[in-house]
């Protein structure tokens, strides 16, 4: 697939592991990061559970720990780029982030994110996907990354809006919810004239 379209494998391309925004470090899942992802998750479930089942996941700091160590693996093969967000000086994680559904023959990417409860509304997840979406374009050389959200998921709307993508369109009936009911699902965007000129 690569040779064909004279393209370097993913996993041969070089980049950070982390990097840093104003109150931020944003960095790839390491060993010994599932004990503080499993307090931030299982803090968060009253957050997270409308609108995804995978803290489900984390009953357990192991399962947590277990999760973190395949996303480092992903990181490493450049299959999946899963980051997370501490507070700069600190062990402290207020949310996770990430490159996902990720196309290297473009390039493009998806920034999926969440926020610690106790964290939310001190507009750490803009700071993030603006950090994300810099590192996206001026790293990763992407031509477009998007952002996908349901439409009833006001908070993650806004969070587009702030860091700056437009609006595509609305894809009906594209996903069923955690309830099982089919959901309509946003897609923002943004191409590098668009990072170029927010700059």
């Amino acid at each position: 697939m690569y040779a064909g379209r004279s393209l370097r494998p993913p996993i041969l391309r070089d980049f950070p592991e982390s990097f840093e925004t104003e109150r931020l470090l944003i960095r790839s899942p390491l060993p010994g990061d599932g004990r503080e992802m499993h307090a931030a998750v299982n803090e968060s479930l009253d957050e997270l559970l409308p609108w995804m089942d995978w803290p489900e996941q984390h009953k357990t700091v192991e399962d947590s720990e277990e999760r973190i160590r395949r996303g480092r693996v992903r990181f490493l093969e450049r299959s999946d780029l899963l980051l997370l967000l501490f507070l700069k000086g600190t062990n402290t994680l207020i949310g996770g982030s990430g490159l996902h559904r990720m196309d290297w023959s473009v390039p493009r990417f998806e920034i999926g994110y969440w926020c610690r409860t106790r964290f939310v509304g001190r507009g750490y997840m803009t700071e993030a996907v603006r950090g994300i979406t810099s590192f996206a374009f001026e790293l990763l050389s992407a031509r477009r990354v998007e952002i996908r959200c349901d439409t009833l998921n006001g908070r993650s709307v806004r969070v587009a809006e702030r860091a700056g993508y437009r609006l595509e369109g609305e894809l009906r009936n594209a996903e069923v919810g955690v309830d099982g009911q089919p959901r309509n699902v946003l897609v923002f965007s943004m191409i590098p004239e668009e990072h170029e000129a927010a700059k």
